[in-house]
């Protein structure tokens, strides 16, 4: 390697950060820097990461700037995901979900509450109610059929001046009445539009919700926007002439084909269940009180219950609703494996919380904690990415992942062994970081997983940093 190769390469932060639009040109340059020490700094503090006081001083300038919002950060971020949708083809899932960030603080008000708990106090084992400190995040993760993270689509921050409660909202009004405006609820739909905009070819996304989704509105939104969604149903609702109920007609439904899938019992030990399979093209109603607001939709309903389900443990049971056609037991598997990709988004919100340890952070007010999650959502990604990159996309060359300074550093300070140098030359280069991170690369070991890729890519760059100092100082 020669000394000016670090000047020749050009790492993914160019990408995520070349279309971010801040209302001050110094802003811009302020979040590159920041989002660069993050990454090399990953799980850190920002001081360790800034490593002065210089630097250290501008991140949290820039962090409690008033003309910096999480939009202004992950604008570029959300580009350079749309332009790697562009270069996919086929369905994409856009994955939904909400995720909660908890802090202890001596002043909540100035975060918020994210709700109550009961917690026990003392040895007298006296229950008292604790309230939550801490902010919300919506977002959506735009993945691949195959299960490759593309990058985020829409992201929404939002706290609570103070705790209300389901239980409490229903002694004073039936909820289905309540405009869908006026509920915390309506972030699905801001989402769902904004990434279906984002994205711009709405015939090619699928959105996706756990049981919180189940929303009419929803439905409805989808049906405007001429895009496709699967959620997992929690409401029994009217369907047909408006006498029965989806149950009521499912129950007439008979197994239309056995699906067999390997899960992992308590104790970790593969087994095999079969699962008997209906679905039903029907006329879904709208709840009694917007009737007069939304009309009824042509939806598919898909039933999958584990037969011979043993007393140790529940059965498996998954109620999805979609506007997908399924024709046939092939098309309804499909679907099936299509919702338990559901799952990354969770597997998403796990890498922020543990590589990037947002809920440690010491900021006192709820924007700052928001601008800085917005940072740490565009690393989160990126490991993401590393982790599935091969398993995906095991026919990508290096040099898609890693800068030509990098693989030259692997190939010196990692050698080979037996077992990965007949690897395809990606999966090589990402076995040899995750052995930075901890991977021991033994022929029974599980495949890469986000946390010694993290700590690997933690270690390259400190590699990188010495070795650059040492050029530098030959001269």
């Amino acid at each position: 390697m020669e000394g000016n190769d670090f000047a020749d390469d050009q790492t993914w932060l160019n990408g995520e950060t070349a279309r971010s639009e801040f209302q001050d040109a110094r802003l811009r340059k302020r979040f590159r820097v920041l989002l660069e020490r993050l990454w090399k700094g990953m799980g850190q503090t920002i001081p360790f990461a800034c490593q002065d006081w210089a630097n250290a001083k501008g991140a949290y300038r820039f962090l409690s700037n008033d003309r910096v919002s999480e939009q202004d950060i992950l604008g570029g971020h959300f580009r350079a995901s749309a332009e790697r949708f562009r270069a996919t083809q086929g369905p994409v899932l856009v994955l939904q979900d909400t995720t909660t960030f908890s802090y202890q603080r001596e002043r909540p008000e100035l975060i918020g509450f994210t709700g109550k708990t009961v917690t026990r106090k003392g040895k007298n084992g006296l229950l008292r109610p604790l309230t939550q400190c801490g902010i919300l995040m919506h977002s959506s993760l735009v993945v691949t059929s195959e299960g490759l993270p593309l990058g985020l689509a829409a992201v929404k921050f939002w706290t609570r001046s103070r705790f209300k409660g389901t239980t409490a909202l229903k002694r004073h009004i039936n909820p289905t009445r309540v405009p869908i405006e006026e509920k915390e609820s309506y972030r699905w739909l801001e989402n769902m539009r904004q990434s279906t905009a984002l994205l711009n070819d709405p015939v090619r996304c699928i959105h996706f919700g756990d049981r919180e989704s189940d929303i009419y509105e929803l439905f409805c939104t989808a049906h405007d926007l001429s895009t496709y969604f699967i959620v997992r149903t929690c409401v029994d609702r009217l369907a047909g002439d408006s006498q029965h109920t989806i149950a009521d007609e499912m129950e007439q439904v008979k197994v239309k084909g056995l699906h067999r899938v390997e899960i992992r019992d308590a104790k970790g030990h593969p087994m095999t269940v079969t699962l008997e399979l209906r679905y039903q093209r029907m006329t879904v109603l709208p709840p009694i009180g917007k009737q007069n607001r939304y009309p009824a939709l042509q939806l598919t309903v898909i039933h999958a219950h584990e037969r011979d389900v043993p007393p140790d443990r529940p059965g498996i049971e998954w109620k999805l609703l979609t506007n997908l056609p399924v024709r046939s037991r092939a098309e309804a598997i499909e679907k099936l494996d299509w919702y338990a990709m559901r799952w990354k988004i969770e597997t998403f919100h796990k890498i922020l919380k543990s590589g990037c340890k947002a809920e440690d952070s010491k900021l006192r007010t709820a924007d700052r904690l928001a601008n800085l999650i917005s940072v740490f959502c565009i690393l989160s990604w990126r490991i993401f990415w590393l982790t599935m990159i091969s398993r995906c996309v095991p026919q990508a060359p290096p040099d898609a992942v890693f800068t030509s300074t990098e693989i030259a550093l692997l190939e010196r300070v990692v050698p080979d062994l037996p077992l990965t140098a007949r690897a395809p030359p990606l999966l090589r280069n990402l076995i040899k970081v995750a052995r930075l991170g901890g991977y021991l690369a033994r022929a029974g070991d599980s495949p890469l997983g986000n946390t010694v890729m993290w700590r690997g890519m933690r270690r390259l760059t400190d590699i990188q940093l010495g070795y650059e100092l040492a050029i530098n100082r030959s001269g």
